[in-house]
């Protein structure tokens, strides 16, 4: 499990450091060289149709998908902790409301819910962002809310309400730090998540058109020509092995975290 863990956090800090400090060598809104040209010194992954660095395309691309993967799991995990601690440790009709709420969304078929409501707001990276948070609260929350309900029963829980302690004080004391663990590894597996569907999106042109994401790269690639032309080995399978390897290491970042959470959740 340490090796996975290790593997799983060495890619995501990679990640992070191309999003957070790489330099792109060319705006990538810009045409730099000739349409098409192969990898070379001056172009390390050629350029495509318009002559834009695809280099500097992919390390704006890294920024954006991480940006975008990073807020939608954020979002997504506050809303489904608060529903789930709420709907765990308040139970009664509250709780029924709140899980129906739950199954009625978990049940909804995912990715047409996903196309058609970006496509009802409109393409941008906050449609996105926003999107996904409100299609992927619900699983967090089911998970986060059966755990709550364990944790509430435990004696030295019931011995503090006895006691008189006010909600807030339990919760903050008591409940909020034993699901702490589980919620940074829902954080994980929703990031992942939300990094793909954001790529899926874009490669179906729901993207934002302006902003370069691992996704619109696909999109472009696939619209303009690059399986036609040979052009694909340099402007579809880099991006694609990002998507795959990002994906790979919240995978195992997540299972290392859930594991050495198990001792927690017992």
């Amino acid at each position: 499990m340490r090796a996975l863990s290790l593997v799983g956090l060495v890619l995501i800090a990679a990640f992070v450091a191309i999003a957070c400090f790489a330099p792109a060598p060319y705006d990538p809104h810009e045409r730099v060289g000739a349409p098409f040209e192969p990898p070379s010194p001056r172009h390390l992954l050629g350029t495509n149709d318009i002559g834009q660095d695809i280099f500097s395309e992919l390390v704006h691309g890294t920024r954006t998908s991480f940006l975008i993967g990073v807020l939608a799991a954020t979002l997504a995990l506050l809303l489904g902790t608060v529903v789930g601690v709420i709907a765990g440790y308040a139970g009664g009709m509250l709780d029924g409301v709140l899980m129906r709420t739950v199954d009625v969304i978990l049940v909804l078929p995912f990715l047409p819910l996903m196309i058609v409501l970006a496509v009802y707001v409109g393409p941008s990276w906050i449609t996105l962002v926003g999107v996904i948070a409100g299609v992927m609260w619900a699983r967090p929350a089911r998970v986060i809310r059966s755990q709550v309900l364990m944790i509430r029963n435990l004696p030295f829980v019931e011995a503090v309400q006895a006691l008189g302690a006010p909600v807030g004080y339990t919760l903050r004391r008591h409940i909020i730090p034993a699901i702490l663990p589980l919620i940074v590894a829902q954080f994980v597996s929703v990031a992942s998540s939300a990094i793909l569907i954001e790529s899926s999106l874009a490669f179906l042109g729901l993207g934002d058109p302006v902003q370069k994401s691992w996704g619109t790269i696909l999109y472009y690639a696939q619209a303009r020509g690059a399986f036609l032309t040979g052009a694909w080995l340099w402007w579809v399978v880099p991006p694609g092995a990002l998507i795959t390897l990002s994906v790979l290491g919240f995978a195992l970042l997540g299972y290392a975290v859930e594991r050495a959470a198990l001792p927690q959740r017992a």
